[in-house]
């Protein structure tokens, strides 16, 4: 596999960071210890890269129809500067990947604007599908990922840290910009103000905004939000503590919670998906049917969370018991460094998702006790 590297990689080297294979890029795993990072974005602030993830324009006359036809949900229906979670699917019902989409103003000519974030690993895939499926609307699918670089500052302090490189006379647009909104802002990159594209999102359960900014500014932008938290308490955190925060957060991962073999029902995605849609998507009809047979209500497994009861953490792929009977499998798990307990992601039969449910995972032969518990394990107070 190429091994791809963002235009922030000799910035992470200066900060001496480990890294990791993700999605085919170089990662930073962690800077000095991903407990203090992970803490720090709890509490104050974290600095994340994740220029690894997707960018793919869809713009023109037909892009809203065109994506409720691509996508599972309703895009049409989202106003512009707001965004939407949403899931491409196999015309079986599987899941490509999940996904962010955001509804930029109309371009000069009053086309609408759209802007399709895909997984890092699933980046090419993404636009690749979104190409074919595109073949009998009036769109152009431009996918821009590797000239774009994707800056995250997640955190309670992070609009604090942002407002100190955005001019005085946009503040507003920052303090209210609301949460799975987006905005395009002047922010000031080596004494130059340049206007991003800010959205309010994130990964971690706390509050924070992923600026989108060409790769040519990326290391000057990353430097600048380093000076601006200084004192606030901003530290550069890697995947590590981002993949902590957001099991905490009970975020699903594609490759973990997500897969082509998996399905929406089952995920607890149900509500993502559109079927009141008029039109016809990719995957309707399969996704009909399995909502109809119970998929994730009555039938199957359903994802849900796992508390530890006692001091040993369950891990990927461990079998879930029940009277010592296999009765799932678990996606993601490990001890929550906020709440002080191992927690896990797990599919397990539907009958055994109720939460207050007693279960085991199975850590190499020993059954160790879990219960079942609402999502997500940890929220933050507003």
């Amino acid at each position: 596999m190429t091994e791809n590297y963002t235009a922030l990689y000799e910035q992470h080297k200066k900060a001496g960071a480990s890294f990791t294979d993700f999605g085919g890029w170089q990662m930073p795993l962690k800077y000095s210890s991903e407990l203090s990072e992970h803490h720090s974005v709890r509490k104050a602030a974290g600095l994340f890269d994740l220029s690894h993830m997707g960018e793919v324009w869809v713009t023109g006359p037909d892009a809203a129809a065109f994506l409720d036809y691509a996508l599972a949900g309703k895009l049409s229906a989202v106003a512009v500067g707001k965004a939407k979670y949403s899931l491409i699917c196999q015309p079986d019902g599987g899941i490509i990947d999940d996904l962010i989409t955001y509804r930029l103003p109309a371009a000069a000519d009053g086309t609408a604007k759209y802007l399709v974030v895909p997984n890092a690993g699933n980046a090419p895939v993404v636009a690749a599908e979104l190409t074919e499926r595109a073949a009998n609307f009036n769109v152009t699918v431009d996918d821009v990922s590797a000239e774009t670089s994707l800056i995250a500052v997640q955190g309670p302090n992070a609009e604090t840290i942002l407002l100190t490189l955005v001019p005085a006379d946009q503040h507003s647009l920052v303090t209210e910009l609301k949460y799975y909104a987006a905005v395009e802002v002047g922010i000031t990159v080596n004494g130059a103000v340049k206007q991003l594209l800010l959205a309010r999102t994130g990964y971690t359960g706390e509050d924070g905004f992923e600026i989108y900014v060409p790769n040519v500014d990326a290391p000057e932008l990353w430097e600048a939000l380093l000076e601006a938290g200084e004192g606030h308490g901003l530290i550069p955190a890697g995947l590590a503590s981002r993949d902590s925060l957001r099991l905490e957060a009970g975020m699903p991962l594609y490759g973990n919670e997500l897969s082509r073999e998996g399905n929406p029902y089952a995920a607890g995605l149900g509500p993502v998906v559109s079927l009141a849609k008029e039109s016809d998507f990719v995957g309707k009809t399969a996704l009909a049917e399995l909502k109809a047979d119970g998929a994730g209500s009555t039938t199957g497994r359903k994802l849900v969370g796992l508390k530890g009861l006692g001091r040993r953490a369950g891990r990927s792929h461990y079998p879930v018991l029940k009277d010592g009977n296999v009765v799932g499998e678990v996606t993601s798990g490990q001890p929550s460094p906020t709440l002080g307990y191992p927690i896990a992601l797990a599919y397990v039969d539907v009958e055994l998702s109720e939460p207050g449910t007693a279960l085991d995972i199975d850590l190499r032969g020993k059954a160790e006790p879990f219960e079942v518990v609402s999502l997500p394990f940890y929220k933050r107070s507003k």
